[in-house]
């Protein structure tokens, strides 16, 4: 899932351990626990500061690519309605995570081709069971709708079913079309399902649970009651104001309900006390805070507005050779602090089927000269104070892991492009582009490629996410260094929101009008978590908004999901950092800040929020 959105092999169970061990070994100042001879006040009031201009828009988990952020997902939907299956813990872990989950762990036979998945009998908030029909109903719901979840790929779930059915009250048994690596199935394919309840299976107000009939619907009319529960759920998800009160979203599985909410980001929540895992909340209020910039977020940090929230890069001191965190603690001993990495990929993502910029875009040499002109070490150093490091292709390079290949630690970790404005000119001049009044045109179409005509200018617009300095820093140091090998490109700052309303794919046409988005990263958190890539780069997928469609990525990423041999793993990834399908920014981590009397606060490379750990002590 990128900056907002939102992935993880047989032979990786072990490599997990290691990645969580890495992570957890970056260092810590505190706040991650209870300290010695203090005691745990039962109550109290936590709030939490969001990304500036990322706030939740989107209460339903079938959500659409338009909607797909963390900030809807792990920030807010799984706080009350939990994924059949939870990943990570309150910790550096990146492992799945049973105890946290609705059903047990998966039981596969027949050669992986045969899945039985039984659910542990937990209840929703109106004393239902989130049952077997529940995962039926999300199946149904994908096989009716599949193309409006952001995260269905082609030939993945459901296309991979051969049948699924309730096998009794609390099982559900698939049988698959291949044997598949149980691994890769439970990591990206069992982690795509979120339980839904009877009391949503409607196409009306007030109407009787399950009434709809989708939980037990099927291909015989079409997926037709499916698809009137979806059209009557997607108007009810539009009525924001309404999110708080509605008796459709308030029934929850999560540890928490909704007592509040609007469209800027105010969201309050409180205790589910019919939650069935564990553990249970001791905070009476969970607050998220929303912010227009960094500054607004920062001021309220220091002034003890905030229990949790971060420091912008531009307000620490510089990093220190050996320590993920400054030496000196600029919030002072009211506050502890914690890194805060991402298991994940910092991109912007080019339209490979927008008419005039695509059959740029499709040619790698183009692609290429972007890359060699994103300074990700001089941006490390001038904007970030040495709190990021290098995104070097489609697998995360940090923390360190085994599921990075050789490739992508080349070049101090920048991979096979690293920063250079004389190779970037180089392949250009080479292929028929001469520079013209400070921008590159096309001399020579034969040279410069299919569908490039002579006199086009190699100039396009990247609309990107503010609120954030650094990114916006980011954004203006990127079109300078471009500038220099003779690429013209335009910025255009909008809102999280507003970009990724724009990340749909689209096909060929008039439509089809935006030319690149950086609205941050993608994180290896749902709807996959083993991260082999089909969310992203295989075509069709529905986060490949950008539409990049290459018939050998597809064959290489359709080898991870049969194959736990490290060797084909890497094959994929050492591709697609060759490829280029995105071009590859730096991926910061953040520095959060912990009031001292709240406990048991930890960051996760998955962004899952976990407030139910939290207590204030005195």
């Amino acid at each position: 899932m990128d900056l907002g959105r939102h992935k993880w092999r047989l032979g990786g169970v072990a490599a997990m351990t290691v990645l969580a061990l890495a992570a957890a070994g970056c260092g810590s100042s505190g706040g991650s626990g209870t300290s010695t001879g203090s005691t745990v006040v039962k109550g109290g009031v936590a709030t939490w500061a969001e990304l500036p201009t990322s706030q939740a828009n989107y209460i339903w988990p079938f959500t659409p690519i338009t909607n797909y952020s963390v900030s809807n997902a792990q920030e807010f939907q799984w706080l009350m309605y939990r994924p059949l299956y939870m990943f990570g813990n309150n910790g550096g872990s990146t492992s799945v995570n049973y105890p946290l989950s609705t059903a047990n762990a998966p039981v596969y036979s027949d050669g992986n081709k045969t899945v039985v998945i039984n659910m542990k009998g937990w209840k929703w908030s109106n004393g239902e069971t989130v049952d077997a029909s529940d995962v039926m109903f999300w199946l149904n719901m994908m096989k009716a709708e599949k193309v409006n979840y952001a995260g269905y790929e082609p030939g993945a779930l459901p296309d991979n079913l051969v049948s699924a059915s309730a096998t009794g009250p609390n099982q559900v048994t698939m049988h698959l079309n291949a044997a598949y690596s149980s691994f890769w199935f439970t990591y990206n394919q069992l982690a795509t399902i979120t339980p839904m309840p009877k009391a949503w299976d409607i196409t009306s107000a007030g109407a009787a649970a399950g009434s709809g009939g989708c939980a037990t619907d099927s291909a015989a009319d079409k997926w037709a009651k499916c698809v009137a529960v979806y059209n009557f759920l997607t108007a009810q998800v539009k009525n924001t104001a309404t999110y708080a009160t509605s008796p459709l979203w308030g029934v929850v599985d999560g540890p928490w309900k909704l007592l509040s909410f609007n469209t800027t980001g105010d969201d309050d929540f409180v205790p589910n006390p019919k939650y069935s895992g564990s553990p249970k909340p001791t905070l009476s209020e969970f607050k998220e805070v929303p912010f227009t910039d960094d500054t607004t977020e920062y001021t309220a940090l220091k002034t003890g507005q905030l229990n949790v929230g971060y420091i912008p890069s531009a307000d620490l001191p510089q990093k220190p050779a050996n320590s993920a965190l400054p030496a000196t603690n600029p919030l002072g001993t009211a506050y502890t602090l914690q890194p805060n990495y991402t298991y994940g990929a910092a991109y912007y993502q080019p339209n490979f089927n927008n008419a005039k910029t695509g059959p740029m875009f499709k040619q790698l040499y183009i692609r290429q000269a972007l890359q060699y002109t994103m300074d990700q070490v001089g941006m490390d150093n001038s904007i970030y104070r040495g709190y990021s490091f290098p995104t070097s292709g489609g697998v995360p390079d940090q923390p360190v892991n085994q599921f990075t290949p050789a490739i992508q630690k080349e070049n101090n970790l920048q991979g096979p492009y690293p920063f250079s404005i004389a190779k970037a000119t180089s392949l250009l001049t080479s292929h028929g582009w001469k520079e013209v009044g400070g921008v590159m045109t096309c001399q020579t179409p034969s040279l410069c490629g299919t569908g490039i005509t002579a006199g086009q200018k190699l100039a396009f617009t990247i609309d990107y996410s503010t609120g954030e300095a650094s990114f916006t820093q980011e954004a203006s140091v990127y079109k300078s260094d471009a500038s220099k090998a003779g690429i013209d490109i335009s910025i255009v700052g909008l809102s999280f929101n507003a970009v990724i309303g724009m990340a749909t794919p689209c096909k060929p046409g008039p439509k089809c009008t935006w030319d690149a988005l950086m609205y941050g990263l993608w994180v290896f958190n749902g709807p996959g978590f083993e991260p082999t890539g089909e969310p992203l780069f295989e075509t069709g997928a529905g986060s490949n908004s950008g539409s990049y469609s290459n018939p050998t990525e597809d064959k290489l990423i359709n080898e991870t999901h049969t194959s736990s041999s490290l060797a084909v793993f890497h094959q994929y990834a050492t591709y697609t950092a060759q490829q280029l399908p995105y071009i590859w920014e730096p991926l910061s981590y953040g520095v959060q800040g912990v009031t001292s009397k709240l406990h048991g606060v930890t960051f996760n490379g998955f962004t899952i929020l976990l407030p139910e750990y939290w207590q204030f002590t005195k």
